[in-house]
């Protein structure tokens, strides 16, 4: 491993599923669909409601940047089998108030998650939350305390209200903003993920580190991360 990075950068941007947070992606997003179709079922069919938040997830991987990814959402998504935004909305908050945490069981906390991140913090880096802003702020907040690093001053975390792009393998728009809004060039940071959406910010110049998976080689056109290994092996890189 290369020699760390203490006065090389400043920021470090940490993904949060399978990163932070060790996720079965398959069933928790599996059970996520079924679980708040389930919250508005006597009014939607559940086979309908899946389809447009497919389509909705869809647009919103294609936004341009011009408005948020919360309006990209909801001008595909509503209305909803006759039913306005305003009628359905209190639902969907319920739902995350009261359901979303079932779906803590399809999570595990990795051990060593909190002291990489305090790390980070202890090293007076700026610390982002850079997960793919396609769930409202309440559900990654969620996330970061089945992590049990919820509690941390972070810079910026992405969501999908505050968030005008998201993670793409033909743009970089979504790392583009954040840099943006922290205010430091792509060189200047750190960029800490476990999949090939987030080692592509190489592109823009900033450093990356891979957290090693079940996938061990990238496609052709993803440069190769510039570090490799566990959150153990970040930390003293920090």
């Amino acid at each position: 491993m290369n020699s760390g990075l203490d006065g090389k950068i400043n920021a470090v941007l940490f993904d949060l599923d399978n990163t932070l947070l060790d996720v079965d992606l398959d069933k928790f997003i599996s059970n996520y669909l079924k679980l708040l179709a389930q919250s508005v079922a006597h009014l939607v069919p559940t086979g309908k409601f899946i389809s447009k938040i497919r389509k909705a997830s869809l647009a919103v991987e294609e936004n341009n940047g011009y408005t948020t990814n919360e309006e990209v959402y909801a001008n595909v998504f509503f209305p909803l089998e006759g039913y306005p935004r305003e009628v359905i909305e209190p639902f969907f908050d319920k739902f995350y108030e009261q359901d979303f945490s079932k779906l803590r069981q399809y999570t595990r906390k990795k051990p060593e998650a909190r002291s990489v991140v305090q790390t980070a913090f202890d090293k007076g880096y700026d610390v982002v939350i850079a997960t793919t802003p396609i769930l409202p702020a309440t559900a990654i907040e969620q996330r970061l305390e089945w992590a049990g690093v919820a509690d941390f001053p972070y810079r910026l975390i992405t969501t999908i209200e505050n968030s005008n792009a998201t993670k793409s393998l033909t743009h970089l728009l979504y790392y583009e903003q954040i840099l943006d809004k922290i205010g430091y060039p792509a060189d200047a940071c750190l960029m800490v993920g476990d999949d090939e959406k987030d080692m592509i910010v190489a592109r823009l110049g900033m450093q990356t580190f891979y957290i090693e998976g079940k996938k061990t080689d990238f496609a052709n056109h993803i440069p190769e991360p510039t570090y490799k290994g566990s959150l153990a092996d970040l930390k003293p890189l920090l």
